[in-house]
């Protein structure tokens, strides 16, 4: 019988995190990877989906969190419903394609029992067979079971599980001003979804690509050799050669260590962060007038330079989101298994503005996020490695130590240089906590 280390000892999590550096069992244990899944992603706001995913009513989308079926709808009376993708009855899974319209009802394959769009019981097949039990009177006759703890906020849909923890403004503070900037970035100040999902399967524990996310160490010693080449093959050309779109993206990564000190990080309550204080790797895109055009039309000049100007790199809202407001385009990390990751590259389009942005993001995202990128093989590389790498013996400890300064601890923001390492000690301060908040304990 295999002994439990981690169950029902919070103490024993929380001592996984240290101000400097944290235990490999964070990235290896498949104990501590199904307790992630039962309360630590329960307990935080995670993103499900976008609402132009759902634009009419009986449109789903179905997705999971923690282990946990959901389906995403839009109901009759317009509104975004959250329920667990699971029946009344019996417990079968109610819908099992990705996405679809269900009408006004969802109706079980199994034996026909009918939910409303909101979760409520509509039918069930011969009910006089249910006269004179108690199914009235519990969880079953109750309908499907609605996450109640729902916000979508400029189009984006987040959930959290348990009603433990912090609300939503509460959670994500300040931070929801890289998806504000996102959103404004359209000359109607609405996002869309465009086209299908970009999937890929990374061979790591999903925190190590959360936390390369806002890594500048890495770019010029991980990437030298894709976007190192794309960079030496447009070295002999004039600086102010207009370049292709692909060099354009590529070669920023190639920056020295400078470019990303000066680049600047700030972080935020409960894991949330984003690099490019000052500027980014998508600052020196080249402009396109007719869109620069829509903007001062729809914003007026001062505004829409403010809008353009701000160019973030990654801004990571913990867990699973990360966005890229500058090209429209977000991933998002699904765990798998304590050595295994799915994430899901998306673009959107911005509503009135022109074709060409979109382009730029579609591009962006197969040259640097889909699986044949080239840029994105690197990091993967480097995670697979880190994955073996920690079951070697003598050292059990991921050190964290770069620029720590004790009184980072309990701030609620904080900017820092951009190389520094603490957007990832903020992430662990976030997974201590909220993994053991609904265990009892001390936090």
């Amino acid at each position: 019988m295999t002994t439990s280390r981690y169950r029902g000892n919070p103490e024993a999590l929380r001592a996984l995190v240290q101000p400097e550096r944290v235990h490999r069992d964070l990235y290896i244990s498949q104990e501590v990877f199904e307790l992630e899944q039962e309360h630590f992603f329960a307990n935080t706001w995670n993103y499900v989906g976008h609402d132009s995913q759902v634009q009419k009513p009986g449109d789903y989308i179905t997705n999971e969190i923690g282990g946990r079926p959901l389906i995403i709808v839009r109901h009759t009376d317009n509104s975004v419903r959250v329920l667990m993708n699971r029946c009344a009855h019996k417990g079968s899974r109610l819908v099992s394609a990705p996405a679809g319209n269900t009408g006004k009802f969802f109706r079980c394959p199994y034996h026909a029992w009918a939910f409303d769009t909101d979760g409520a019981l509509r039918a069930i097949p011969l009910k006089n067979g249910y006269i004179g039990t108690s199914l009235n009177d519990c969880e079953s006759g109750q309908g499907l079971v609605r996450v109640q703890n729902v916000r979508v906020y400029r189009g984006f849909i987040f959930v959290k599980i348990n009603d433990a923890g912090p609300d939503f403004e509460e959670y994500f503070g300040e931070s929801l001003s890289s998806i504000d900037n996102m959103a404004d970035r359209s000359p109607e100040g609405e996002l869309e979804i465009a086209g299908g999902c970009l999937r890929f399967v990374h061979q790591c524990n999903w925190k190590m690509f959360i936390e390369n996310l806002n890594d500048t160490m890495h770019p010029m010693v991980a990437h030298e050799s894709s976007a190192g080449t794309a960079k030496k093959m447009w070295a002999d050309k004039p600086a102010d050669a207009p370049k292709p779109m692909a060099i354009e993206q590529f070669v920023p990564f190639m920056s020295d260590y400078k470019f990303f000190e000066d680049m600047g990080v700030r972080v935020y309550d409960n894991g949330h962060s984003f690099s490019g204080v000052n500027f980014s790797i998508h600052s020196k895109y080249s402009g396109i007038p007719a869109y620069e055009e829509a903007m001062i039309e729809a914003y007026g000049e001062e505004k829409a330079h403010a809008i353009l100007g701000l160019t973030r790199h990654n801004t990571v809202y913990y867990p699973n989101l990360t966005i890229k407001g500058a090209i429209q385009a977000i991933r998002v990390v699904k765990p798998i298994a304590a050595d295994k990751c799915l994430v899901e590259s998306w673009t959107f389009r911005l509503k009135g503005a022109p074709p060409e942005l979109l382009q730029r993001t579609t591009m962006y995202s197969r040259l640097i996020n889909s699986p044949f990128s080239v840029v994105g093989h690197d990091d993967l590389q480097a995670y697979r490695g880190i994955q073996a790498g920690l079951h070697a013996s003598g050292n059990d400890w991921v050190s964290l130590h770069r620029n720590f300064q004790e009184n980072e601890i309990g701030k609620r923001e904080l900017t820092a240089n951009g190389t520094n390492e603490i957007s990832m000690r903020n992430q662990y301060r976030a997974w201590a906590k909220y993994m053991t908040l609904t265990m009892g304990g001390e936090a």
